[in-house]
């Protein structure tokens, strides 16, 4: 059979004694199977006013979401076993010509003989879970492929070997899930920062990283995490969620969707603020797609996430420094060398430094229209921590200046929340208007209100209007003939407070 070696391997010697884990060394760079995405802070399931029609029904959930009976030290030894044969049995070189599928035949082709020769008392149900678990160490990322597959999971936290958490609907739950030991987890750590140029060790135990589909990746390793390797997974959504169906789940209503389209549409620079997991990457991505096809986009990112569908767009990505400490680019570097390059918008996909002062001075100088996210809990919030950030890169501005700045630059704020209940919510469109004094001037187009909670302990709020009929970028609305549209906007959500 093609892909074997010369011997028909039942391993060395046909001994049933477990081997050492096998190093990721061996394993051949196959490209990995392909897996479904979900968004980077996904809003949740549709609340409890969105009707059954978009729940997903138990019977249609994929495959890996079927729950797996709990496994002993003898399912693992017997895998361990068959693993060993088939890494003497096959040949890597070979095998690694192989497409994905073709590969995967192979594999379980070889397995099916060595459990035949081993004599192995397996049920047939017992050895299909043997042979998917043994391709997905050799072709994808072991353990967590039935996880990758599900398109329900929004994040997953690997705490070592014997433990792993998933987030679905909102809750986190504990998967069945585990890996057979550190090496093994920390070898399929390896494997997925190992594709974006990076890597996890002894001397670099900290990484971020990104899996194909721009799922976003960190790895902790020992010595710094005490119980073996921590790997969390902020997964991205298959379909990408738009502001359409953002209304369908309550995030927004219509009219709150259509003045984000139209703030968008009309370039007025844009700060999206949320704590962790609210959906500020989510909102975005949506918000991207607004974005006129002719426009030159330059986006930095500390790893690629953002997935914008214009056809002129420029990717780049922070780089971390090497084994001796050189050669690290910063978000910093990004964002002052893209004003160099033609940009008509500029995105960070996250700020967290002094590289907030160079993007404030794009969206000042040309560049309308720019975008960026910022953890914060609030709009005012978050116009506090700029100020915080600028301070942190040195600059030694009065405070009053730095305020002006930044009113000079940030247009609109919009505020995402996720609340108690694991819902996603955008809580709060803010507006910039200017300074009174050294104080900023904001003023509120739509905030989401709590009125209580139902039976089932999810939150029941609503999204009102604040009355202010003529926001502060009517003008600049006016000039890409988007004022009826807004005016109509804010009319049917001023009906709906009362």
């Amino acid at each position: 059979m093609f892909g074997r070696r010369g011997n028909e391997g039942t391993g060395k010697g046909g001994g049933l004694a477990p081997p050492p884990p096998m190093p990721a060394a061996t394993i051949p760079a196959v490209s990995p199977i392909p897996t479904v995405s979900t968004g980077p802070e996904v809003f949740a399931e549709p609340p409890r006013d969105t009707g059954p029609a978009h729940r997903q029904p138990a019977a249609s959930q994929p495959a890996g979401a079927r729950k797996r009976p709990a496994r002993n030290e003898n399912y693992y030894d017997t895998k361990s076993q068959v693993f060993s044969a088939l890494i003497d049995t096959i040949d890597l070189s070979q095998l690694s010509k192989l497409d994905t599928e073709s590969a995967r035949e192979e594999i379980r082709d070889i397995v099916n003989d060595i459990i035949t020769i081993k004599n192995f008392a397996m049920s047939i149900s017992e050895q299909e879970e043997l042979l998917e678990d043994i391709c997905n160490d050799v072709l994808g990322y072991g353990p967590l492929e039935p996880l990758l597959a599900r398109d329900d999971i929004a994040d997953i936290m690997v705490n070592g070997a014997g433990q792993t958490f998933i987030e679905v609907a909102g809750k986190t739950i504990e998967s069945e899930i585990r890996f057979r030991d550190n090496a093994q987890l920390l070898s399929i750590c390896q494997r997925i920062v190992s594709q974006v140029g990076r890597r996890v060790d002894e001397s670099s135990p900290i990484c971020d990283a990104r899996l194909p589909d721009g799922s976003r990746v960190n790895v902790i390793a020992p010595p710094l995490s005490l119980d073996g390797p921590a790997l969390t997974i902020r997964k991205f959504k298959k379909d990408k969620l738009t502001l359409e169906q953002l209304v369908r789940f309550g995030a927004i209503t219509p009219e709150g969707a259509t003045l984000l389209q139209i703030i968008g549409r009309v370039r007025c620079n844009i700060v999206i603020s949320g704590g962790t997991g609210s959906g500020k990457t989510t909102l975005l991505n949506c918000l991207t797609r607004y974005i006129d096809s002719h426009e030159r986009i330059i986006t930095c990112e500390d790893t690629a996430e953002l997935q914008l569908q214009q056809p002129h767009v420029v990717r780049l990505e922070t780089r971390p420094p090497n084994i001796e400490g050189e050669g690290e680019i910063t978000m910093r570097d990004l964002v002052k060398n893209c004003l160099r390059m033609r940009p008509e918008r500029i995105i960070v996909g996250e700020v967290r430094g002094p590289e907030v002062f160079d993007l404030l001075q794009a969206m000042n100088t040309g560049h309308d229209g720019s975008m960026g996210t910022i953890h914060s809990n609030t709009p005012r919030e978050c116009l506090s921590r700029m100020e915080s950030m600028i301070a942190m890169g040195g600059f030694t501005l009065p405070a009053k200046t730095v305020r002006e700045i930044i009113t000079g630059s940030v247009d609109v704020i919009v505020q995402a929340a996720r609340l108690r209940d694991g819902s996603r919510r955008i809580t709060q469109i803010t507006e910039v208007i200017g300074m009174e004094g050294d104080v900023i001037v904001t003023q509120d187009l739509m905030r989401y209100d709590i009125e209580g909670e139902d039976q089932a302990g999810r939150l029941i709020g609503r999204h009102v209007s604040t009355g202010i009929t003529k926001p502060h970028f009517w003008d600049r609305a006016r000039y890409y003939g988007e004022e009826r549209r807004l005016a109509a906007a804010l009319d049917a959500m001023e009906v709906g407070r009362t």
